[in-house]
């Protein structure tokens, strides 16, 4: 079973790679990396807040699931990451690919969704 931990640690990385993973795709819309497979969390949806990210200015994203297994809660429940980009990430349309894992590596879900990131306000 996955601990908070490190589905936390999950998400950093994830976070971390945002800059890599250029898409364009539409914001909200959540994909499993495996279309086939019977994963144990089932992701309901993503919220992104705000909606386009700013660059400079904090970000957080709501994945809405449910699980049958104990951990990281049974039933509904709902991870939030919060991330602030650098001021000078440029705009654009970009992916996210995250992995749920438990204690022993398994996976629990993955998914993809996709993001936008606005032009920086000018002062």
């Amino acid at each position: 079973m996955a601990s908070k931990q490190s589905l936390l640690l999950v998400l950093a990385a994830v976070a971390a790679c945002l800059l890599l993973l250029p898409a364009a795709s539409a914001a909200t819309s959540v994909e499993y990396c495996n279309k086939g497979k019977k994963y144990p969390v089932k992701v309901r949806g993503v919220e992104i807040v705000p909606d386009p990210v700013q660059p400079g200015q904090p970000a957080t994203f709501n994945i809405t699931a449910s699980t049958e297994t104990t951990c990281p809660a049974t039933g509904n429940f709902v991870l939030s990451h919060g991330q602030t980009l650098p001021g000078f990430t440029p705009p654009g349309s970009y992916t996210i690919i995250m992995k749920m894992l438990g204690d022993n590596n398994e996976e629990l879900s993955c998914i993809s969704f996709g993001f936008s990131i606005g032009f920086v306000a000018s002062s």
